[in-house]
């Protein structure tokens, strides 16, 4: 007997709304040459511990997340992804601000700037 084993693509740990890709898609446009994505990352900064950060990468590593999006690839460092499982990332503008919104259900607390958050 013959045991076929099939396995589910698992899902993202970040979901990215609609105005998020259009947004990567436009970073992507005009990424400098050898940029293969946009990467999200959480370093250790500000007041509560950890902040995002969104950068360009030009390779990726063995262990960050990769998400296809319609305008080029997206990346969670791989030491980010347990704090993000969950969150959404979206793109917001208005009058006065324009920047990555992220909402995550794991974050506790935030400090009073909104810099940063802890888990």
């Amino acid at each position: 007997m013959t045991t076929v084993t099939t396995s589910r693509q698992r899902p993202a740990a970040l979901l990215l709304t609609p105005a998020a890709e259009a947004r990567i898609a436009a970073l992507m446009a005009k990424a400098p040459e050898g940029t293969v994505g946009v990467k999200l990352s959480t370093p250790r900064k500000g007041c509560s511990g950890l902040a995002y950060s969104v950068d360009y990468v030009a390779e990726a590593k063995p262990l960050d997340e990769k998400i296809d999006t319609a305008g080029g690839l997206f990346f969670i460092d791989g030491a980010s992804v347990l704090y993000l499982i969950g969150s959404t990332m979206d793109w917001v503008e208005d009058d006065f601000t324009a920047g990555f919104v992220f909402t995550n259900p794991n974050a506790k607390g935030t400090c009073g700037c909104g810099e940063s958050f802890m888990v």
